[in-house]
Formats: C-alpha cells, structure tokens, sequence
C-alpha cells in the first residue's frame, strides 16, 4: 500500500517559524531526557526539501 504524502508551499516566514518551533520542541525534550529522533527527522525533512520557484502571474494584462 502507497503511503500517502503532502507537499506544503511554505514562504521563507512559514519555514522559519517551522523549523524555530520544531527546535523549541527539540530543546524541551533533551531537557526532559526524552528521545528526539522524531524531531530531528522532521528538522532534516524542512532543511533539506527542495525548493521551487513560485509562479507570479502578471496582473496588468
């Protein structure tokens, strides 16, 4: 069985808030000794995504 993916198209705001919150996740974690490999695989995922170019359409026509 296929697993289901999502694409989220996230400006440079969107992923900074992201991955800030991901890393407060993973900092609270490590303080309660706790495993973060979860975290550190959606940190990894966010960083290394590919990026696209969006398209601006031209209005004025």
């Amino acid at each position: 069985m296929k697993e289901e993916q999502r694409i989220v198209a996230l400006d440079p705001y969107e992923e900074g808030a992201v991955i800030t919150a991901l890393n407060d996740m993973r900092n609270k974690e490590l303080e309660d000794k706790k495993a973060t490999d979860f975290v550190d695989d959606l940190l990894l995922k966010i960083l290394h995504a590919p990026q696209r170019k969006a398209r601006v359409r031209d209005e004025a026509r």
